[in-house]
């Protein structure tokens, strides 16, 4: 992390005392900078618009607008902000509605400091981040899901999002600047390698797996 790497974040949660500890913390980092704190989802809406943050690090369960409201919310008017959850909530349906909803990253609240620093990182660069329980939770019921996911390489990961969200093989290669051949050859070896020969399982893997980027 360099200071060119400036992460403006603005942190949500009804507890005032977990505000100011998660303050405390992140602003011990170099390159992270908290720019506000909000009480709930709407506060949060209003205070991106004045506060132009890269991440939300925001709860879930508030009062006047929870969690899963704001996230749809930040989708739809700050596409370019990634929300990150800070949760204790570990139901698998419960990640993965937010997921889909347009967050970046979800993490649980036993997470260590330097987790809740990393998955910050992460989700600014444009990725996505579980903390390991809400990975278990959501994995466990899918035999050999780590194992298979594992297998992917960087640049078929990026394929399959891409074939999971309708693009052709043609508007791939140009978003790539590789050959339609080459994609081709990326996507044979998708699917032999996770076993799923349909284009509708390849995008119900990528969905329920988290490897389609949402927000």
């Amino acid at each position: 992390m360099t200071e060119k790497q400036n992460i403006r974040v603005l942190l949500v949660d009804d507890h005032p005392l977990v505000l100011d500890g998660i303050q405390a913390r992140l602003e011990q980092e170099d390159g992270i900078q908290v720019v506000g704190q909000a009480n709930n989802g709407l506060e949060a809406l209003e205070q991106a618009g004045r506060l132009n943050p890269d991440v939300v690090l925001m709860d879930v369960s508030m009062p006047v607008m929870n969690g899963m409201e704001a996230t749809l919310r930040f989708r739809e008017d700050f596409p370019a902000v990634k929300v990150l959850i800070l949760t204790m909530h570990d139901n698998k349906e419960y990640i993965l509605q937010l997921m889909q909803s347009g967050a970046s990253g979800y993490i649980l609240k036993d997470v260590s400091s330097d987790e809740l620093i990393k998955a910050v990182e992460t989700v600014f660069q444009g990725n996505t981040y579980f903390s390991q329980g809400a990975s278990q939770t959501l994995f466990s019921s899918f035999d050999g899901t780590k194992s298979q996911t594992q297998t992917l390489t960087k640049r078929e990961e990026t394929v399959l999002r891409l074939l999971a969200q309708g693009n052709s093989n043609k508007a791939i290669a140009n978003e790539l600047k590789i050959s339609v051949r080459t994609v081709e050859t990326h996507r044979q070896n998708i699917k032999n390698k996770l076993d799923i020969h349909t284009a509708a399982g390849l995008a119900k893997y990528a969905i329920e797996h988290n490897l389609v980027q949402l927000s």
